[in-house]
């Protein structure tokens, strides 16, 4: 009876060891990173919503992309510049599986977010007679239900069977929980099989995803070559999401191929950074990308800095 429950209460984070001789800098740089991810998506989710103009169907994405970004942050920055100023680095066993919960959710949710933008902005290219009919506000409540709900509810799953596995260890070389690295820490390998089959489930869901906006924007590019219009369109609206993606992927590939393959021989210092790179570029870089790159919002934020009323 008792295999299938954990008897461990508290996990200990260990991806500190190496640098706590520098944590009073880290905390220092660590806060006005977080500081400055707020203030850029808070910035640009207030000035979509308050500006009628900025409520169609792309905009309306974007501040769900910058709202998800400041969810799946918020699972990390406060708990690690806890860390920092404390001697001790634990986590709780249900705040553990809560931490993994968020960060997952947050990182499926960026992708189906983005495979949604694909899709809007093949619509606009491709069917603009057609937009406002096929992203009409339903559609677009549904889809962003969609991008929120059912990677909320695959990785809730994944957790959920996690928490049936005894585990034999308390000690996580990381800087966060992650959902992988706690199904390794089980008594009875051969109790993680389902867990592996629904986490490689997982992996093809949203490798079908991934494969889904690169068609989308190979179309794009294909039917918007011989178009000075759409070509302008393209320039204008698919370049800040083909730059999101490259950044969103970039990032959670190094970071897998160090779950998966890393080696423990490299430094924890190196091993921190690719851990964290997800969590830092995509929720900095987009809000600054999509600010300076589509016009009417780079437009309102420049007229809310100078004053003037659009």
């Amino acid at each position: 009876m008792m295999d299938n429950v954990s008897l461990i209460e508290m996990f200990f984070l260990s991806g500190l060891n190496e640098t706590m001789n520098q944590r009073v800098a880290l905390f220092s740089l660590t806060l006005l990173c977080y500081c400055f991810i707020l203030l850029v998506n808070i910035s640009l989710i207030m000035t979509i919503i308050l500006d009628k103009n900025l409520h169609e169907p792309m905009y309306i994405l974007l501040c769900t992309f910058c709202m998800n970004g400041l969810y799946g942050t918020a699972g990390f920055y406060p708990k690690f510049l806890w860390d920092l100023l404390s001697p001790v680095h634990v986590i709780s066993y249900s705040g553990c599986l809560v931490q993994a919960l968020v960060l997952y959710s947050f990182a499926c949710s960026d992708l189906s977010i983005l495979a949604v933008m694909a899709y809007d902005r093949y619509v606009a290219i491709c069917h603009p007679l057609e937009y406002h009919s096929i992203m009409s506000k339903p559609r677009l409540i549904k889809l962003v239900c969609y991008s929120w709900i059912t990677p909320f509810s695959i990785m809730a799953t994944n957790i959920f069977l996690t928490s049936r596995l005894k585990l034999c260890s308390p000690y996580i070389a990381r800087l966060f929980c992650l959902n992988w690295i706690i199904v390794k820490l089980a008594c009875f390998p051969e109790q993680t099989t389902i867990n592996g089959i629904v986490a490689y489930i997982t992996i093809i869901i949203y490798a079908f995803h991934g494969f889904f906006i690169v068609w989308s924007y190979m179309y794009l590019i294909k039917t918007c070559v011989n178009s000075i219009e759409n070509r302008g369109k393209f320039m204008q609206t698919c370049v800040p999401h083909l730059i999101s993606l490259l950044t969103f992927l970039v990032t959670i590939l190094f970071d897998v191929m160090n779950i998966r393959f890393g080696s423990r021989d490299l430094p924890q210092t190196f091993q921190n950074f690719v851990a964290i790179e997800f969590l830092v570029i995509p929720p900095v870089m987009n809000p600054l990308i999509y600010g300076f790159k589509l016009t009417k919002i780079r437009n309102r934020i420049l007229g809310v800095l100078t004053f003037k009323t659009k």
